[in-house]
């Protein structure tokens, strides 16, 4: 079971945009930056998706102080492509950062590529 962990000021309606696809071995949690951290370093959790307003500060600053940016990124306010996600995952990303505008967007396609890893 893969677990991801939503966060920010989006993380509820993250969490809907993920569930709503019903993917197979995915289990979506709402959380808190500090209690993402944590499992995140226990390895009781996967990944984050974390959202600000603008995807670039909030969303990530506490998880990239505590897990450190290499396994950190932010989409800021851009969308990014099914090979750019895939790219990132492939470099050991775990912790993602997004426009709380741009839910609709990211968030699926990111669950998807997660998921298609499990």
């Amino acid at each position: 079971m893969t677990t991801i962990l939503t966060g920010g000021v989006g993380k509820a309606e993250v969490a809907d945009a993920v569930e709503r696809l019903a993917l197979a071995g995915v289990e979506v949690v709402v959380s808190n930056d500090m209690d993402a951290a944590t499992r995140l370093r226990a390895g009781r959790a996967d990944y984050f998706l974390g959202t600000c307003q603008t995807g670039a500060g909030a969303s990530l600053g506490v998880l990239v102080g505590l897990m450190g940016s290499a396994v950190c990124h932010t989409f800021g306010r851009s969308v990014p492509s099914e090979g750019e996600i895939n790219a990132l995952l492939d470099q050991g990303k775990k912790v993602f950062g997004f426009a709380v505008d741009q839910i609709d967007a990211v968030a699926p396609t990111l669950a998807g590529a997660i998921a298609a890893r499990t």
